[in-house]
């Protein structure tokens, strides 16, 4: 693709690119890169994130990504999520003490897994992925309102609709949970 083509493309909008990702993957690379010469397949992420989290069933109250840091479709990435202090299940998680539960944490690790896994250019999109399996968990730490955590996601193995992940969330003091977790859902035939 030329860059006068990439200037047009980029003419057309944020909207229409991301109504188009999956089908282009080429337009996947330039609409977040800026350059695809510069990205060499590995797509830095200064796009849109809700178009990303669009493709999984969680609604905005429920989402543990704020920002995408780097996305390698269908192979890892890394976000951030700012634990801002209003979110409903602090006022319970810990009284006077509040600090994000451990299963959040892990369900970070899987929301960040399934934009990894839905963005793959090589595999269809999978219908109604869900987290289906969480396996050697670790809770080291704990995350507090005002930290911004930092999530990474990698896949280990995909299968039809099963898809094998690894990921681990840090904080300003190092690492705060581990995990592998299997995503499932349905491969359109």
């Amino acid at each position: 693709m030329a860059t006068a083509g990439k200037v047009k493309l980029l003419d057309r909008g944020v909207d229409w690119i991301f109504q188009n990702l999956l089908e282009s993957p080429e337009l996947l690379n330039f609409a977040c890169c800026g350059t695809g010469d510069a990205c060499e397949g590995k797509l830095l992420m200064n796009c849109n994130l809700a178009e990303a989290l669009a493709a999984l069933p969680h609604g905005p109250s429920f989402r543990f990504v704020d920002e995408l840091i780097s996305l390698e479709p269908g192979v890892e990435a890394r976000a951030t999520y700012r634990v801002k202090g209003a979110e409903a299940f602090l006022e319970g998680h810990f009284p006077g003490n509040p600090m994000m539960p451990g299963v959040i944490l892990i369900e970070a690790i899987a929301q960040l897994g399934g934009v990894v896994i839905q963005t793959d250019t090589k595999n269809p999109k999978m219908e109604d992925l869900r987290l289906t399996g969480v396996r050697a968990a670790k809770i080291l730490g704990a995350a507090l309102p005002g930290q911004v955590l930092e999530i990474r996601a990698k896949v280990e193995g995909r299968m039809g609709g099963l898809a094998q992940l690894e990921g681990e969330v840090t904080g300003p003091y190092g690492s705060l949970a581990t995990a592998r977790i299997t995503l499932s859902g349905t491969v359109p035939v």
